[in-house]
């Protein structure tokens, strides 16, 4: 049998604390300084978990109830609905699913998207891309980016070369749309949000095949933590592990 494992991680491991212990001092304290929340959100998945844990937040007062949320992206939103219709499909309660729809206001139309440069915080932006790389996420980073009050909350793997990435490694500026946005924004980058498995979760998944595999491609990552996870398989596992250089071609 052949296996292929991913390895966005594959060379390190995710903190103990959860998202809620990340997302929610960092809330407190942009709330206390009355500033802005930038959000680059997948709009599949992160969003709605990022939702969640606000109003989990919400409900056992670590924010201030009245802070306010908006989601800013029509397949966020599109997307968030489907936990509504589809409530066999995934584990939020009755309860969980309406706050959902009701923690954050939806904003579909570009005219509501530039309405909120009108508004003053403290209050909290989610919209797409998830690493910056387009979409309406990047007019919110250029209006509020220049603000040492403000925030921005990477809620993701960020790849390199990606504007996300560019922020998480504490740039002074970003390019955006042609030119360069200075960078004073609180950058919190939340390290328990991706939704990659890492070496060790990636190691234990191997253990539980019934056999040994023929072959193990290590694919989906960067070169270094590939490699790394190809060494953990060799060495710890002692199987036939292979990172495949990019367009090469295997026989089945």
């Amino acid at each position: 049998d052949t296996v292929l494992v991913e390895s966005t991680y594959g060379d390190r491991l995710h903190p103990e604390e959860d998202v809620l212990a990340e997302l929610g001092p960092a809330l407190q304290r942009l709330a206390a300084r009355g500033g802005v929340a930038v959000l680059p959100v997948f709009a599949v998945g992160r969003a709605q978990e990022i939702l969640h844990a606000i109003d989990v937040l919400n409900q056992r007062g670590v924010i201030p109830a009245k802070l306010p949320v908006f989601l800013d992206s029509p397949m966020a939103i599109h997307t968030t609905h489907l936990f509504e219709h589809f409530p066999d499909e995934h584990k939020l309660d009755a309860r969980a699913v309406r706050a959902l729809t009701h923690s954050a206001t939806m904003v579909n139309t570009p005219d509501e998207s530039k309405a909120l440069a009108r508004r003053h915080g403290p209050m909290v932006i989610l919209a797409a891309s998830g690493m910056a790389t387009g979409g309406r996420v990047l007019h919110h980073l250029s209006l509020y980016a220049g603000d040492h009050r403000n925030m921005i909350i990477l809620t993701g793997y960020q790849a390199p070369g990606t504007r996300g990435a560019t922020l998480s490694s504490g740039a002074s500026s970003v390019r955006i749309h042609g030119r360069d946005v200075s960078v004073s924004a609180e950058v919190v980058q939340l390290q328990s949000a991706s939704a990659h498995a890492d070496a060790n979760q990636l190691e234990a998944w191997l253990r539980t095949l019934p056999s040994a595999p023929d072959q193990v491609y290590v694919v989906h990552g960067e070169a270094g933590a590939a490699d790394a996870l190809r060494m953990r398989i060799e060495h710890g596992l002692g199987w036939r592990a292979l990172v495949p250089e990019h367009g090469a071609t295997w026989p089945a």
